[in-house]
């Protein structure tokens, strides 16, 4: 891996890298926008680029989409997309009220409202579905790839969160690719957000998850090197409108972005 994917952590390096800077030009977002959101999008995007899954009738499973532009953008090379988001009533519980703060995907027409992918194609492309992450319907089966965006912190626990990730992998072909970005707790690998609407993973937790994997016969990327450029070193605090933001500080914790890519065990078709 070179250059953006030099690392699975969001670092100052890696936004100024004129591989992040092309896809921020593909899904319309403003260049040197040192955000932690959009390098997510980005790592996601390059990380499936790299494994040749970005190509034609590709079969992709997108889980909590929201209004994310990666829809778009991989319907845009050709991939058979499934864009999934929980169901409105979930999505409305006070405590993380996705429809009014605009995350929350109902239907697959929002997933284009950037204009990133011509309109036929994007309606060739994509069907939408509602699925609740912990409870992943049996139908979806046989993917290439999948992916999702810092989502599987939103489960209600840690071990949760885990538990998705392992039963995401029988969504999967045999050799089937899966990047997913979570929070990762930078000030302890002891303590931690947990049992909540939003919790945050430790080194511990990926540690145990990568040997979990392996164990299934699966191959993991993971990378814990933290930058040290000045973007790496400032800590965004709320109402979290600084630019940059790579890491913020919430309920005594410092967080930033991190992305795992799996490879489910067994030949690629």
């Amino acid at each position: 891996m070179e250059d953006l994917l030099t690392s699975c952590i969001c670092t100052q390096r890696q936004l100024e890298s004129p591989i992040f800077q092309s896809w921020c030009e593909k899904i319309h977002e403003r260049k040197n926008h040192m955000h932690r959101k959009i390098w997510e999008w980005c790592f996601i995007a390059q990380a499936l680029y790299e494994r040749d899954m970005l190509s034609a009738n590709r079969k992709g499973l997108g889980f909590a989409v929201g209004r994310e532009p990666l829809v778009a953008l991989f319907a845009s090379f050709g991939c058979k997309l499934t864009a999934t988001d929980q169901d409105e009533q979930s999505a409305q519980k006070k405590d993380a009220n996705w429809i009014a703060s605009g995350e929350h995907a109902a239907n697959v027409e929002v997933l284009n409202e950037r204009g990133i992918c011509d309109p036929a194609v994007f309606a060739d492309n994509v069907i939408f579905q509602s699925v609740d992450m912990n409870a992943i319907p049996p139908e979806l089966r046989d993917f290439d790839f999948c992916w999702s965006s810092c989502a599987f912190e939103h489960l209600g626990s840690i071990q949760l969160g885990k538990q998705f990730i392992y039963n995401m992998l029988h969504c999967l072909k045999p050799g089937g690719i899966a990047v997913h970005t979570t929070e990762y707790n930078v000030t302890s690998n002891t303590t931690t957000m947990d049992y909540s609407s939003s919790v945050f993973f430790r080194r511990s937790d990926f540690e145990e998850m990568a040997k979990q994997l392996q164990s299934m016969g699966c191959i993991i990327d993971i990378d814990f090197t933290l930058g040290n450029a000045p973007a790496d070193l400032f800590v965004d605090s709320p109402p979290y409108r600084h630019d940059p933001h790579l890491k913020f500080f919430f309920n005594g914790y410092v967080s930033t972005s991190i992305g795992l890519i799996i490879q489910k065990g067994g030949d690629k078709k």
